[in-house]
């Protein structure tokens, strides 16, 4: 499949991602969790922005991602939502928050839309989450399917591993991708399945697929954006590619300004506000500089 260069259009929707398919475009996604990280990632053009519950792993120092709670999510996406103008801004639902009925899933969801700001939301599970999927959409709430390697079904799985490895597995995923398009499902994110099982979903649905560990035929990329800045700790996935070492360049900064605090290079006079003179003279204060020079 030809790909073409996207058009930008002024701002990104629901509505618009399958337009871009349409059109043969290569769209690109990435994670933010607050106002800082979040202009600088919409300034950059993202199309997507995603409050991920990665947020777990790489903000709040958890294991993984089950224990993200609702409030933290809706938290920091309205702390992503200010920095946000042009990227379509999208909030995971986290476990727990719409595995209780559909009812309550509505509620989570429509937190997420009226205090997060979000313009849509995302969940795990295929041909299950159908239904709720179906439910959500009937209540205009946009919605972006998950399925492939579901982190948070961590403890069900065992480990992250790769998902659709068989035929009777790849056939299982490809009707997951069917049942959450005829759901109403605006995009599917496709994690670690092997790259052609995931162009095979691809060309079989008409809504956007959005890849991370799923090979390059996807219409979307997407990464989290720690990994991307080199922000981790230990190994990374093997879909990882490091654009920057942040973590380095952060360290050394830290590094060399505790150094020159501590060797009292820091702060130099023209870091500091000095008082005027007419005040000093009255106070009879007398400077650093005549010290020394008596």
């Amino acid at each position: 499949m030809a790909y073409l260069k996207p058009q930008r259009p002024e701002k990104v929707t629901a509505p618009s991602l399958r337009a871009s398919k349409e059109r043969g475009e290569r769209l690109v996604c990435l994670t933010a969790y607050d106002y800082t990280m979040a202009r600088i990632v919409d300034e950059a053009g993202i199309d997507i922005i995603l409050v991920g519950d990665s947020i777990g792993n790489t903000m709040l120092g958890y294991g993984n991602t089950v224990p993200v709670t609702l409030d933290e999510i809706v938290m920091h996406t309205r702390a992503v939502r200010r920095g946000v103008q042009r990227a379509l801004l999208v909030a995971d639902m986290p476990y727990g928050s719409f595995h209780t009925g559909e009812d309550e899933a509505v509620r989570n969801a429509l937190r997420l839309i009226k205090e997060g700001a979000a313009e849509a939301v995302k969940l795990e599970g295929g041909r299950k989450r159908a239904t709720l999927v179906k439910r959500l959409v009937d209540e205009e709430i946009p919605v972006m399917g998950h399925i492939g390697l579901t982190p948070q079904s961590v403890n069900k799985l065992g480990g992250y591993r790769v998902q659709g490895k068989t035929a009777e597995t790849a056939r299982q995923l490809l009707e997951d991708a069917r049942a959450l398009e005829d759901a109403g499902a605006f995009s599917i994110v496709l994690e670690v399945v092997p790259r052609e099982i995931a162009e095979m979903i691809t060309e079989s649905v008409k809504v956007p697929t959005i890849g991370i560990g799923a090979g390059s035929a996807c219409d979307i990329q997407v990464l989290v954006i720690h990994d991307l800045l080199g922000l981790t700790f230990g190994k990374v996935a093997r879909f990882v590619r490091p654009y920057a070492n942040l973590r380095e360049t952060v360290t050394d900064a830290i590094s060399r300004w505790a150094e020159d605090v501590r060797g009292g290079s820091y702060p130099a006079e023209a870091e500091s506000y000095g008082l005027p003179a007419e005040a000093a003279k009255e106070l009879d204060i007398t400077s650093n500089k005549e010290v020394k020079k008596q």
